[in-house]
């Protein structure tokens, strides 16, 4: 009797050392696949490490000393992006990274003129705080390209608008200012600096070539940029915005509604008259009138031929 008692203390030790060694083995291997933070065990690492991404080690320190958003700080907009970042994730809580995520990436390219004097005005506007405007680019007439926005951050060049179903343009777009007073010629300089940006940017986001809007388009009678000189036919060619064929105008049949070959492209028919305007502005160019003539009309079926 007493060998059997022996045995079985032996035998309960045995399995309780098994489930342990079996529940630590277990937990060790769910968080090695799961990463997951307890705060308890190590609170200051609930957050994602601030040496995880590529930033540099000014930005990581000005992110560490400044949490906490401030106008009154000289704090870049990657900076700011960062603090925000940090701000969210609450260290109360449990950290489990999940390996499916995204962050805003642009689906459209919306062109602007400056209507300022010059490059260097244009960047001071950008950079003062009660203007409220910002762009990602900025070019000037020699050819000159400033970025002023990371591509991922959401600027404010778009405003009041709308373009197809899209009311809030800056979420989806990047914005390009051309250095131009509103009222003149761009320079070649000017627009072949444009058309090597705008190739980088639709092949790194893969941007649609519908997708490449003026700002008059997606805030008709408000937006006159950029002006009629600017060369839609030729960023067409090239893959960005759309054009019609000159050679091969034909009359609509008795079918075709121009209002809604309008609405199709995207415009925004609340103000039609200031609608048709800013298609006139854009493909018409010595005709501004709210009134489409029969060209027009030939110039709209040809579009919705070719892109809808």
């Amino acid at each position: 009797m007493r060998k059997i008692s022996v045995r079985l203390i032996v035998a309960v030790c045995g399995m309780l050392f098994l489930v342990g060694c079996s529940t630590a083995k277990k937990s060790k291997v769910l968080q090695s696949q799961t990463s997951v933070i307890t705060p308890s065990v190590i609170v200051e690492s609930s957050a994602p490490k601030l040496d995880t991404i590529n930033r540099t080690s000014a930005v990581v320190e000005q992110a560490k000393i400044a949490p906490s958003l401030s106008t009154d700080t000289n704090l870049t907009p990657e900076q700011v992006a960062w603090n925000m970042f940090l701000q969210g994730t609450n260290k109360q809580y449990d950290y489990a990274s999940a390996m499916h995520y995204d962050v805003r990436k642009p689906s459209f390219v919306m062109i602007h003129h400056t209507s300022q004097a010059n490059l260097a005005q244009t960047i001071r506007t950008f950079q003062l705080a009660h203007t409220k405007v910002s762009s990602h680019y900025v070019i000037g007439r020699d050819g000159r390209v400033v970025q002023m926005l990371n591509d991922y951050l959401r600027g404010w060049h778009a405003g009041r608008g709308k373009w197809g179903a899209i009311t809030d343009m800056n979420s989806v777009s990047i914005g390009i200012e051309l250095d131009n007073n509103g009222s003149e010629p761009f320079p070649d300089a000017q627009i072949n600096s444009l058309l090597i940006l705008l190739d980088t940017l639709k092949t790194k986001y893969s941007i649609p070539q519908k997708n490449f809007i003026g700002h008059a388009d997606f805030a008709p009678g408000r937006k006159d940029d950029p002006n009629v000189f600017f060369p839609w036919q030729l960023l067409s060619e090239r893959g960005f915005g759309i054009w019609y064929n000159p050679n091969y105008l034909v009359a609509p049949p008795m079918n075709f509604n121009p209002i809604d070959a309008l609405k199709l492209i995207g415009y925004d028919m609340t103000n039609q008259e200031a609608a048709i305007k800013s298609f006139k502005r854009k493909f018409v160019k010595s005709d501004l009138s709210g009134v489409l003539t029969e060209r027009d009309k030939a110039i709209l079926y040809d579009l919705y031929r070719k892109y809808y």
